[in-house]
Formats: C-alpha cells, structure tokens, sequence
C-alpha cells in the first residue's frame, strides 16, 4: 500500500468511523486503519462515562421524593389560603396572633431537589461529552451512540429524563457487541423505555388487576396518581415502537392486530413501588398481565407470563426484516444519507449469519470497500461538531454551560431527541443556514480559549490529515490570528463533514 494510500485510510478511520481526530491519533492509525478500528471492538462492551455511576433506581428514588415535595406544597398552599387573622380585639394581645413561620420563609425543597435533578441529567450528558471527547477508541463511542440514538429515551418526559444517562449506562453499553437479541431485551425492560414509552400504565383489559377495577398493584397508587396520572387500561406505544422503530421496521410485514397483540402480552411489565421493596425497577406483574395465547405476524405465542413477551422479542430479533431496516440504518450513520446498495446487503448477510452478533457486524462494516471511499459523505450532527471540535483542540468540556447551551441553540438539546425515532441524521436536518451561522459563532468563541499558542496549521494537519484540501491549508495559513485559523479549520467543509 502505498504511503499516501495509507495516510488516506488513517483520515478515514478516525473522522468518519470515529469522531474526530485528536493530535496523535492519524500517526496511531496510520500503522493499521483497519486493525486500529478492529482493536476497539470488545466483547464486554463499551466504555463508561467518567465519574461515580448513579443507577436508575437511585435516580427514580430522587423522582419519587421531588413528586412528594411537590404534593406538600399544594396541600399547603391550599391549608394557607384562608381569612386574614381578625385585628386583636377586646383586649387581646397582639402577641398571640399567628406568627408561625410560612414555607417561603425558607428554602423551597419543591425547587432544591427539581434543580438536583436538572444537575443529574447535565452531569450525566456532561460525563458523555467528556469520554467522546478524549476516548482513544473513539469507533467504539460512535458504535455506541448509534445504538443510544436507535433505543431512544428523551428527557422530553421528566421522569424519563432522570434516567436517561443511567439507562445508556445500565441497558445500551455493557450490549453493544453482544447478540442483538440481548441489547433488545435489556434496553425495552429498561425503566427508562418502561416510563418512555407508558408501559407503566399499561393494564391487560380482562386482567386480575381490570377485574378488581383497580390500576396495576406495584407502579403504585401513589406514584402513578403523583408522576404520570394514568388511567389504567391497554397502552400500546411501547410494542408499536419496538416494531416500526427498534425490529422490523415501518414496512416489516406487521399489521396494527400485531401491535395490539404484542401489547397485550407485554401487560404486567412495569416498575417496582415502594410496596415492592424495588422502587424503581423493572418488575412483572401477573395480576395486570392480559391472559392467553397471542397471535404475531402468523405466529401463535402460548408462553404465560412474561415468558410470552420474552419469546415475541427473541423472534422480532430474528427476523429478517429487522436485519434489513437496521444495517440500512448502520450502513446510512456511518457512510452516507444514501449509501451504496452493497454495503448494506453486506452488512445483512453478516448480520444473519451470525444471528445478531453485533461484533461481528461491527468487523464487517470496518471491513466493507465501500465503508472506505474517500469522498466524505456524512454531514456532522451537532453533537459530533462539538465532540470533533473539542477532539481537535487536544481537550475536552469542563462544565455543561461550555457546551450544552450551544446544542441547544443548533437543534440538539442534549438527551432531548424530539420523538422515540431519535436525532435526524441527514444533512438537510442541520446545515440550514441559521444552522451554520451559529456553528461559526461556536467556532469563533471556542477557538479563543482553544488554541493557546500552538500553530493552527499543525492542528489541522493533526485533525484532518490526507483530507486537508489545499485551499484551506492555504486560508488556515493567511489567517490573521491563531484564533481565526483554528475557527477556520472547524468551519471547513472537510471538518464539517465526515
């Protein structure tokens, strides 16, 4: 291979299957572009995010406590409204008029354990922007937050959004190169999904717990009146979603009898209340669970209990159809809005005869001539320009507020994807020209603190290699300060794209 040859498959390696190039890293790559990607393929998973892991139970507990608080103070503020005291009259000492303290004479736990909150979903997406931003098997991360993208959870629900850092943490890292079947399994009985999507309210019509015209026993009375107010009855979003958008797909062969089907036999799936002694958790009631055999996409499911769920999930992963609609999907993320044929027909094959064995997709996918072409595709999400920016700097985000306002401005609010299809990936989502406007301002802002005193050409030449065109080689060179060659480099077209 020659060397040129080889200094192109670098640059591709880390800026279109990784995320971005760090200095140091083309010169790593350089060495094996292939074996550098394959190396970050693991078994036990992807990395964790910096810091001390918070589990979703924990987080739900914290949820639980912020409702209470909140009911108290309605019941106060509805005990406070009365008459005003009577002037002391007949001789009645003034001392004696009430004089007790009134809640907004000290803090409002309301506000303190809401703003404790708000401060776990920003640290959790802040730990996430820190690993993207200094991992060294960046392939890995992206492999990852594909998968995070394909399970979405949203922090548009709050309660949702108290778990989404755990739920990536707990469901989608340790089974990202395990058997689909398995990643399936763990992300939709994940607390997260459950809450998500409204299984919790979800009650099987001629179920024990309907009978007793009672909602299901366990999210708990309590909790389900305070967090979600839900009438119990037959919710179906969480198996239309597992099917249009986590398996087969919108055109899979599956018929709106199949979604009320499988919802039916996902009844009894919720999480644990506070008389379980598992608040929080993934649990299976029987009671609410809907009884019988369930007929899907032709296939009858005798199982009882949660074994039926178990069995409908294990053959939704195995279809064919799923291994189509997600290595579409795959093929699309890493190469192109409309990748070539081939790629995804590979990426198929590899999936089926491997039976879901995500790592061994992986390898195909890092393997595929056409994963390789040189022309860079793929226009970068917000959050991929943030994280690249970083990369190329040599760092990572210290605090949310160095990064976090700036997604949102550009569309992308952290752990905030608008519906449960996830983030857009396509260019015509965010190159709109305001888009990119407020891009270039990021740029000009990042780059004053970025820089330093080190040479944007040497950066760029660190950051993009054999994909460095000449013409902004030569405007990163004219630029006038350091400041406004490493803006430069981030607002080119060749770091725009991937």
């Amino acid at each position: 291979m020659a060397p040129a040859d080889k200094d192109m498959l670098a640059a591709i390696a880390v800026t279109r299957f990784g995320l971005g190039a760090k200095p140091g890293e083309l010169a790593e790559a350089r060495q094996d572009p292939h074996g550098f990607l394959r190396a970050q393929i693991r078994r036990s998973g992807a990395d964790q995010p910096p810091g001390q892991a918070v589990g979703s139970r924990q987080r739900m507990g914290e949820f639980r406590d912020y409702q209470r608080e909140r009911r108290e103070a309605r019941l106060e503020k509805t005990a406070d409204v009365r008459p005003p005291a009577a002037t002391p009259a007949n001789g009645a000492d003034p001392a004696m008029a009430d004089t007790r303290p009134k809640r907004r004479d000290v803090a409002d736990p309301v506000k303190v354990v809401g703003n404790m909150l708000r401060e776990d979903i920003s640290s959790d997406f802040t730990a996430r922007a820190q690993l993207a931003a200094s991992t060294d098997a960046a392939f890995r991360e992206r492999w990852t937050l594909f998968w995070a993208n394909h399970f979405t959870v949203s922090a548009t629900k709050a309660i949702t959004g108290t778990v989404v850092g755990p739920f990536e943490e707990e469901a989608i890292r340790p089974n990202v190169f395990g058997r689909f079947e398995d990643l399936l399994g763990a992300a939709e009985s994940h607390p997260a999904m459950l809450t998500y999507l409204d299984q919790i309210q979800s009650v099987g019509p001629d179920s024990q717990a309907a009978q007793r015209r009672g909602g299901p026993n366990g999210v708990g009375a309590r909790f389900q009146q305070a967090a979600l107010r839900p009438a119990p009855g037959l919710n179906e979003n969480l198996a239309r979603e597992i099917m249009e958008l986590h398996t087969v797909g919108v055109n899979g062969g599956y018929t709106q009898g199949d979604v009320t089907e499988f919802a039916r036999a996902m009844t009894g799936l919720s999480i644990g209340g506070e008389r379980d002694g598992v608040y929080g958790a993934a649990v299976f009631r029987e009671q609410a669970h809907e009884p019988g055999a369930r007929m899907i996409m032709g296939v009858r499911y005798d199982q009882r209990g949660k074994e039926q769920t178990n069995a409908i999930l294990t053959d939704l992963a195995a279809k064919p159809q799923t291994a189509r609609f997600i290595c579409g999907k795959i093929a699309r993320h890493f190469v192109a809005d409309d990748p070539p044929p081939a790629l995804a027909a590979r990426l198929e094959a590899a999936w089926t005869s491997s039976k879901g064995d995500l790592a061994y997709v992986a390898d195909t996918l890092i393997s595929a001539p056409e994963a390789w072409d040189p022309r860079p595709a793929k226009f970068k999400t917000p959050y991929e320009f943030i994280v690249s920016s970083f990369r190329a700097a040599g760092g990572q985000p210290q605090t949310f507020q160095s990064f976090g306002p700036i997604l949102t401005a550009l569309g992308q609010k952290p752990f905030s994807a608008p519906s449960p299809k996830g983030w857009p990936e396509d260019a015509q989502s965010w190159a709109a020209p305001d888009a990119i406007v407020k891009r270039m301002q990021f740029a000009q802002a990042f780059s004053g603190g970025a820089i330093r005193d080190r040479d944007p050409k040497v950066l760029a030449a660190d950051a993009l290699g054999e994909r460095l065109t000449p013409d902004t080689a030569k405007a990163i060179a004219r630029a006038e300060s350091r400041q406004e060659g490493f803006a430069l480099l981030l607002m080119s077209p060749e770091f725009q794209r991937r």
